[in-house]
């Protein structure tokens, strides 16, 4: 029989998990509400869930809600742009239920994206996605959200994509068919973005990374969605390439010893940004030897001093490692290079 402090423990859990899954769309629509209520929203949920007394913790959870409960869509807000068709989304169909939730995502969770482009009168350097990490959810604010501002600001075309994410509990396969669904989405509308077809990237944030890289893994070179889930009906999207022609990887490298069948992918060049004081690092030595062994081109910037999950945190207005910032005029320069050479 449980106690009374644990009682009012597992009350207090319970109000926190519930005010913080409610917040994930929030976080997740971020270009629809003022950006400055939703920072101010990330740092309540950080006090929450900090928090060790249980009655401050729950009174901490019913202002959160109460915040919540003012926040208004902007005039001009953004609707989202769903990746597939009612009925037509491949997946394993094994996650059903989300107890606890334990997930950002409930089983009926539909990948959408947001689009951030550039005014007529720019002409764009070529199209970039950016893919938040963790479970989504609050990372969208500053791995997603200022990145695809950051972006816009170097000229290129950005997308925020809000994917099925990985281990969480969606498999490879799943995570990186909305991503590739993403990328042939572009292609196809290459021309309304004032693109090329062979100019877009894919920017990954630490789980985020590994979502690109599933991405390459089950969807490039010749690969198709029916290989991977043979109930799934093609549509007019699957006749484009679903790899990016380039790939950031920030602080995301795949585990060390988790091997890639290389003669099924055609992997892009690679820059991988990352830390010294972030333990991806360990991973990243192996990865950069395996992608070489296997002949892909594969840039490495390292950063002193800076630890886990700092792309876009300028949002907050705090930042406290401002060489960090250098992987995003690294990452241009990266992607002009490679988009230079598709032009020849």
């Amino acid at each position: 029989m449980k106690s009374e402090n644990e009682i009012v423990q597992s009350i207090a859990a319970q109000e926190c998990a519930a005010a913080q899954h409610r917040s994930v769309t929030y976080f997740e629509d971020a270009p629809c509400y003022p950006i400055e209520k939703l920072v101010k929203l990330h740092g309540m949920r950080r006090e929450m869930l900090e928090e060790q007394d249980e009655a401050k913790q729950r009174r901490l959870a019913a202002e959160y809600h109460a915040f919540m409960d003012t926040l208004e869509k902007l005039p001009d807000a953004p609707s989202r742009i769903y990746l597939w068709p009612e009925g037509n989304m491949p997946a394993t169909g094994e996650y059903t239920e989300n107890p606890g939730l334990r997930y950002n995502h409930d089983p009926e969770f539909r990948p959408y994206m947001y689009e951030f482009l550039l005014p007529e009168k720019v002409q764009p350097k070529g199209a970039v996605i950016l893919c938040a990490g963790g479970d989504h959810g609050e990372c969208v604010i500053h791995e997603a959200y200022q990145s695809c501002l950051d972006f816009n600001r170097l000229g290129y075309q950005s997308f925020m994509l809000l994917n099925r994410t990985n281990m969480m509990p969606y498999t490879g396969q799943e995570c990186g068919a909305d991503a590739a669904r993403l990328i042939r989405m572009i292609r196809k509308n290459a021309s309304r973005y004032r693109i090329k077809e062979n100019q877009v990237a894919f920017a990954g944030f630490s789980n985020g990374g590994l979502t690109g890289e599933e991405c390459i893994r089950y969807y490039s070179g010749n690969q198709k969605g029916t290989d991977h889930f043979p109930g799934y009906v093609p549509d007019e999207l699957d006749e484009y390439r679903g790899a990016p022609d380039a790939f950031l990887c920030v602080y995301g490298p795949r585990w060390e010893g988790r091997e890639i069948d290389y003669t099924k992918v055609v992997y892009p060049p690679v820059l991988f940004a990352v830390g010294m004081e972030d333990k991806a690092l360990d991973n990243l030595h192996w990865v950069y030897r395996d992608l070489l062994s296997h002949g892909i081109r594969a840039e490495v910037h390292t950063f002193t001093g800076v630890p886990h999950g700092q792309a876009g945190v300028s949002v907050f207005g705090n930042y406290d490692y401002p060489n960090f910032e250098l992987w995003l005029p690294l990452a241009d320069a990266f992607m002009q290079r490679i988009y230079q050479n598709n032009r020849r």
